[in-house]
């Protein structure tokens, strides 16, 4: 029997290749494409391609919308493992962004009625997209160094808030017709080349803790905020996400690779579960570091700090 199992929810951007190395089950949500057919959430770009995903997005943003799976599709993914006894451990998206996580805990219980003696921990990550998907790559790598399924949740847990977010989104007009921003705000900000700097909050969810103007003061500012908030950077993996913004990403991963030379560094794709909300003009690398403050004023700090030297 299988040590454990662990089961992220589709929001985790982990593609095939992490799928299998790392030994990690996803269970797909949904997408509901603008001709209103639902379909799982891809993981691949073996439907469309990521430019022409993003540039139907881009013209149409509000024809596409998600979903999560749904108690019934959490409850026999998860009866189909448990059912020979072997232990299985949850992790799904922030709760403060979408119901999974409650659907997941409502699925476990209705297992359980069949499967008294099934053994399932869910974790809600804190997290969405590449900083969830290394999340459970880190989970996968405690458990092969033989750390039981109680043990790596316990170390998820304690250890949520030091998965960081360190990049920008410049597609500010995709931002203004979501109607998180006023057009005029939009229209000014990417005229100017302002790349807003987000980082996770205390809850999971991404805010802007600064904002630099030009990519070259950007990167500059980036480095120093991860040198600062980053812990044993060489001995770790680092994602870099990226919607439709590869040669940005392929820059930053050359100098963060000179910088910090991490063990690996790998540049993600955000599929459409998360791009769909994210946009395109997202750039931005997930490493491990210093538990992040409740209300991000240490970060907003450093990043100011940086910025002023980057000027």
């Amino acid at each position: 029997m299988q040590q454990f199992v662990i089961m992220a929810d589709g929001t985790c951007d982990l593609q095939e290749k992490f799928q299998k190395e790392y030994d990690i089950r996803v269970i797909p949500g949904h997408i509901v494409l603008p001709d209103k057919s639902d379909i799982p959430g891809p993981l691949t770009w073996d439907r469309f391609s990521r430019d022409e995903f993003y540039a139907d997005l881009k013209k149409n943003p509000n024809g596409y919308s998600t979903a999560p799976a749904n108690v019934e599709e959490f409850k026999n993914a998860m009866a189909e493992i448990v059912k020979d006894g072997t232990p299985l451990l949850v992790m799904t998206i922030s709760g403060g962004i979408s119901g999974t996580y409650g659907f997941a805990c409502t699925a476990a219980d209705l297992v359980k009625q069949t499967y008294p003696d099934a053994n399932i921990r869910c974790i809600d990550s804190l997290r969405f997209g590449p900083g969830f998907g290394l999340m459970a790559v880190c989970a996968s790598k405690l458990r092969d160094e033989g750390k039981t399924m109680d043990e790596v949740a316990e170390w998820l847990e304690a250890n949520k808030n030091r998965f960081h977010q360190a990049g920008w989104l410049d597609d500010l007009s995709f931002v203004a017709k979501k109607g998180r921003l006023t057009n005029a705000k939009a229209f000014f900000g990417t005229l100017a080349g302002i790349k807003p700097i987000g980082e996770f909050d205390y809850n999971g969810l991404t805010t802007v803790i600064g904002k630099a103007k030009g990519a070259k003061a950007a990167y500059a500012a980036l480095l120093e905020y991860i040198e600062a908030t980053g812990e044993d950077l060489s001995e770790q993996i680092v994602f870099i996400a990226q919607t439709n913004r590869l040669p940005q990403a392929e820059k930053f991963r050359e100098l963060i690779s000179e910088r910090f030379h991490p063990k690996a560094i790998y540049i993600n794709d955000v599929f459409p579960s998360c791009g769909i909300n994210i946009g395109p003009g997202l750039m931005a690398a997930y490493y491990i570091g210093k538990p992040i403050s409740g209300d991000l004023s240490e970060e907003r700090a450093i990043i100011e700090k940086a910025l002023n030297n980057a000027k």
